[in-house]
């Protein structure tokens, strides 16, 4: 029997990923527009780093424009151990150091971990009776004894696809039994999951960031606006247009993308990552907060606009009053013509 740990961590860099392009391995039952319709990845080369007294390699890849992909395998003797979160653990500091050398950060980023095993003649289900416990502290990385409820709310959220294979999903990693080890495209479709979560919160911040600074326009009174020279009221105008078709035009990418992964087996195990990861309430919160700016859009245009509509009414009152200082002026002149 094989055991294996991987583990990812996906992060925010502030330096566009580029590299070669690979696309992702062929998913059981997955539709024929699966490898077109899914984000890709770009090879981005490999580190070296000795943990234990072990080499274990870490693969860089990336998700343009800005996302990077730290992955780590290894064999393990022992997947059903507490000590495997002791490795995990000194494998996620190693994986974060390289994002922090890149320029991410740990706010901005997702990890992630996939206990795999395989080479096995019996049900799966017999591992997971007989290893419950450590199963689900494994999933949920903690080190003490969960409760049973806990435990048995964890083994849940699961997935058959053959007699002898089951994937069990949770929040930070996931344990995949199959007795051929064919492992990788479901971790590339539970590596999609985290990706779409990020994704989401990226947008998420970048929307408040918008909100903020486009809702600074509204607290001028529109009477004032007119005051504001033409560079800084098309200046402003032109911010807020950018950040509400931005924001809309991003959130559709991260629509589509989640509606072509599929029917079959994929789109069953993604859909069972998503409920995990809770990606159905950060869309509805960042469809809220499109619809704030979408106000705040209106209120800005309709200020834009009274302030053009007082300023041609004070030209009119200016002009007004300059016609009338010629009239006087001219009657004046032609007071003392007639007088001298």
């Amino acid at each position: 029997m094989k055991h294996q740990l991987t583990t990812i961590v996906l992060g925010e860099v502030p330096k566009a990923v580029r590299g070669e392009i690979f696309p992702p391995h062929a998913v059981k039952k997955a539709p024929h527009y699966f490898e077109k319709s899914v984000p890709h990845q770009l090879a981005l080369g490999q580190e070296k780093v000795n943990i234990g007294g072990k080499e274990i390699i870490f693969q860089l890849k990336g998700y343009p424009p800005d996302i990077l992909l730290i992955q780590a395998s290894l064999d393990v003797p022992n997947i059903f151990s507490s000590q495997i979160l002791d490795l995990e653990d000194k494998i996620f500091a190693e994986s974060y150091k390289i994002l922090k050398d890149r320029g991410g950060s740990e706010a901005w980023s997702e990890m992630y971990s996939f206990f795999a095993v395989s080479e096995y003649e019996t049900d799966p289900e017999h591992f997971v009776k007989e290893h419950a416990s450590i199963i689900a502290s494994l999933l949920k990385s903690e080190k003490f004894k969960l409760d049973e409820k806990e435990v048995e709310y964890t083994l849940q959220t699961q997935i058959k696809y053959a007699n002898n294979d089951l994937t069990i999903v949770d929040w930070d990693g996931a344990f995949l039994f199959d007795p051929k080890g064919d492992h990788e495209s479901s971790i590339e479709l539970l590596v999609l999951a985290n990706l779409q979560l990020l994704r989401h919160r990226i947008l998420d911040r970048q929307l408040d960031e918008r909100l903020a600074k486009t809702a600074k326009l509204t607290r001028v009174p529109s009477r004032k606006l007119f005051l504001f020279k033409n560079k800084e009221l098309s200046e402003g105008l032109r911010e807020v247009i950018k950040n509400r078709t931005t924001s809309i035009s991003e959130f559709q990418v991260l629509e589509r993308e989640i509606k072509l992964i599929g029917d079959w087996y994929s789109a069953r195990l993604y859909d069972l990552a998503t409920k995990k990861f809770k990606l159905a309430e950060w869309r509805i919160s960042i469809k809220d907060k499109l619809e704030s700016l979408e106000d705040i859009f209106s209120i800005v245009a309709e200020n834009f606009s009274v302030s053009g509509k007082e300023r041609v009414e004070w030209v009119q009152i200016i002009g007004f009053f300059i016609l009338q200082i010629g009239w006087f002026l001219l009657i004046v002149l032609e007071f003392f013509y007639f007088t001298r």
